[in-house]
This record gives structure tokens, sequence and C-alpha cells, in this order.
């Protein structure tokens, strides 16, 4: 049996702990959170700081603490001998997390990062058919991932930068940055961005606008938004033979549902009638396993020392690093 300590107890380190508890190679035996959360397993012992976390009899630790000690707490772990599954973004600089890459490169343990959105089925069954080659060539990419927002979104930790590292990009569009880089594969060296605060009066941006083009002059745009009124995911991607469009995905309040994975092939075109309506498929997805498959995953690499395909330090710095040019690109926070 593996032992699991989780260090931040708050929603995410909760819903892991939900999911390990199902699995059959886990068990959660600590916890470490600013404050004693109201329920918690008679068989699970809180621990009042990071350090005394670590000095339990465990295996893993799960790193779901704010951004500002992400990095440290990876590190601690990591020297202390335990395998890690860090939450994103894996640091609040990607300064801070080249510390962890080297002391994780020094263990030999397990390390994984919480890029979840590639768990989903949508995004499974997507890179699926890009894999297969029948799309042809990528020409570009749209994503759109925008937020409600909150009468108190003001208020959230997230959006104090010395605590998140950034705002609404670092926290939530993040997952799409990751997206768009896991299905073109692409380097992205050229960058043309606007960081902005719009609305909420916050330090931090609420919107975010790049556009973003590789070597091989495939060419990506994204908006992460918290001024969009409603919650709103989608990541449109052009071939040489159609399109794939990711609309919707599934979370806990199903706020971004449905889950749709649109087709569309080029097909029956002339310079009549059908011009411009390609033939579309639509598949809904009406389940969501993604929290379980992330784990089972990083379970997997700890029992039979598989590597880890999805959440790697080096994928999470590449797209840190992407964040972090955005910023760099757009003056935001050189201003100020």
């Amino acid at each position: 049996m593996i032992k699991i300590a989780i260090a931040g107890f708050g929603k995410i380190g909760q819903v892991r702990a939900k999911e390990l508890k199902k699995n059959q190679y886990t068990k959660v035996v600590a916890v470490y959170d600013v404050k004693k959360p109201s329920e918690l397993d008679d068989d699970i012992k809180f621990c009042n700081s990071f350090e005394e976390l670590l000095s339990q009899d465990i295996d893993v630790v799960f790193v779901c603490a704010f951004n500002n000690v992400l990095a440290d707490f990876t590190t601690q772990a990591l020297k202390a001998g335990k395998h890690v599954f860090c939450e994103k973004p894996p640091a609040r600089t990607s300064d801070e997390l080249k510390a962890v890459i080297k002391t994780e490169k020094e263990s030999g343990l397990v390390l994984k990062y919480g890029f979840n959105h590639r768990y989903h089925y949508s995004v499974i069954e997507a890179k699926k058919i890009i894999e297969s080659g029948s799309m042809g060539k990528l020409l570009w990419l749209r994503g759109v991932y925008g937020k409600a927002g909150s009468i108190d979104y003001h208020k959230n930790w997230r959006n104090y930068k010395e605590y998140s590292g950034g705002g609404i990009l670092i926290d939530q569009g993040i997952h799409m940055l990751d997206l768009i880089r896991y299905f073109s594969k692409q380097n992205f060296v050229h960058i043309n961005s606007f960081v902005t605060t719009s609305y909420w009066d916050i330090e931090a941006e609420d919107n975010a606008f790049a556009i973003m083009q590789s070597e091989e002059k495939v060419t990506a745009m994204l908006h992460s938004s918290a001024t969009q009124w409603k919650h709103k995911f989608l990541l449109e991607m052009c071939f040489e033979e159609g399109f794939i469009n990711l609309d919707g995905i599934l979370s806990g309040t199903r706020s971004y549902a449905p889950e749709q994975l649109v087709i569309g092939r080029r097909e029956f075109e002339d310079i009549t009638f059908a011009m411009g309506k390609p033939k579309e498929t639509t598949t809904w997805f009406e389940n969501d396993d993604s929290w379980k498959l992330e784990i089972d995953e990083f379970i997997d690499a700890i029992l039979n020392k598989t590597p880890i395909k999805n959440g790697t330090s080096k994928d999470a710095y590449e797209t840190l690093r992407l964040v972090e040019k955005i910023y760099e690109n757009s003056g935001f926070y050189s201003d100020k």
C-alpha cells in the first residue's frame, strides 16, 4: 500500500483525497493545511506544519497548496525521499522550477504535475485523431478559456502576484497553453501579447491575449479571461483536411459543460452550395474520469517504474516559460 500525504487540503486537495481513497493501491494517512478541516477521516493525521507532514511514515506527497510554496514543498519532499504529485502551475517562475528539476534528477524519484485537462475524454480522442495523421498538417489553433468571475473575485488569493505569480493567465490560461503545446508539438518562438486588468480591482491581470507562431509557421491564438461573464472553454484546431473543435469541458460544477468534440472534414467541396458546409460529426461526453486517470498514471509510474507521459517536469517548464514570455512581451508587470 502506498502511503500518501497531502499538503494543502482545500478544494483540490480534497478532490485528490477522494480519488485516492478509491484507488486500491493508495491510502491517505496525513494532511497539512493552515487550518484544520471541519471534516477529516479518523485514520488521517492532521499536521500543523509541512515539516511535520514530511516526518510521517509516507511514500508520496501531493502538493496542493498556494503557488508561492509549490516549488519549495516539492523540493523538500523530493529531498526527503518522497515521490511527488504537484498541482499546476508548477511554480511562480521558471527559475523556481529549475531548482526543482535539478533535485528531481538527483533523487531519481517520480515527479508529476497536474495538467488535468489532458485526461478528459474529448482531449484523449482528439489526440488519437491528430496522431493518426488523417487530418493532415496542422495550420493553426485558437483557444478561449473564460471565467464568469464572481462578486468576490477580487478577494481571491490567486489575484495577488506574491502568492500566485500572476492572474488569470497562470491560473487558468496555463491549461489552454498546455493543450496548445500538447496538440501542436510546437515551440512558439514569436509572441505578441496584451495582458490587461480590464475590470476587476486587482493587481494581477484579468485578461490575457496572445498570438504565437512557431518556426514551422504554425500560429496559435489565446484569450484567457476573467471577464467572460460565463464559463467558456473552446479550442479550435484547423488542419489541411478539416478541423477539430473541443467545445466545453466537464468540471465539478458542470458550468463548462457540455463537453463536445466536433470533427469537420473537407468533403463535398465545390463552388456552389456546398462551399463552407463541411461534413461534421459531434460527440458528447457525459463522464469525467480525468482525476482518476491522472492519478492512475502517477501510481503506475511508482509501482511499475513506467515513465510519466503527461505532466512531466519538462512539459511543465516549457509551458510555464510560455506563460512568462506572454507576460514579458506584454510588459504588464514590468510597468508596475
